[in-house]
């Protein structure tokens, strides 16, 4: 005599607790990865909101920086404001003496012999019309030029024969040029000049 036993219902009863405990792994594994996605967004944002407050943090800085740099550009622009003022105000002090220089300077260079008829001058350039008695005396004026602390650089542009109170001369036509001198040096060259008057 057999018996039979029927194993079905706990073949059934196995697969159903493997479903439950599939399941069960199945949903602690998504909740293990839920939270794992969660704290990995929480850091991240929280990265994300440090890194925007240390931008917003930079900008604020680099926005000062760049007020700070207009005001320095600012400060530089009137600084070289002053100092063009300062160099022409220099120049223009410096200028005004050349003209006391020049005269002066072609009384004493002018050797005997010599006579100026006519002057002209633009800027620093000066062009003089004269007569001499003769060509030594012309040469004698421009080496006087060359040698002068105010005047340089003189050009013979033209010298021909003339008569004055029917006098043979050379009638002669002679450019140089004034020196540009710094108000330091013209200040030097004022206080030279008045011993020198005061002997002569």
């Amino acid at each position: 005599m057999s018996v039979r036993v029927n194993l079905l219902p706990h073949r059934e009863e196995r697969r159903k607790r493997a479903r439950q405990h599939f399941a069960l792994l199945a949903a602690g594994a998504a909740v293990v990865g839920l939270l794992i996605v969660g704290g990995v967004h929480i850091v991240n944002a929280g990265r994300i909101a440090a890194q925007d407050e240390r931008n917003r943090f930079l900008k604020g800085e680099i926005a000062k920086l760049d007020k700070e740099i207009d005001e320095i550009k600012k400060l530089k622009d009137e600084i070289a404001a002053l100092l063009a003022r300062k160099q022409a105000i220099e120049t223009l002090q410096a200028d005004r003496a050349q003209t006391v220089h020049l005269l002066d300077e072609l009384v004493r260079q002018t050797p005997e012999g010599v006579y100026l008829r006519a002057l002209k001058q633009r800027g620093l350039g000066i062009n003089v019309v004269g007569y001499a008695q003769s060509n030594a005396r012309v040469s004698t004026l421009m080496r006087n030029i060359e040698s002068s602390p105010w005047l340089e650089r003189p050009v013979l542009v033209e010298i021909k024969a003339a008569s004055v109170d029917k006098k043979r001369v050379s009638e002669f036509n002679l450019n140089f040029a004034l020196k540009r001198t710094q108000p330091t040096d013209a200040a030097k060259g004022a206080s030279k000049a008045a011993p020198a008057a005061k002997k002569g």
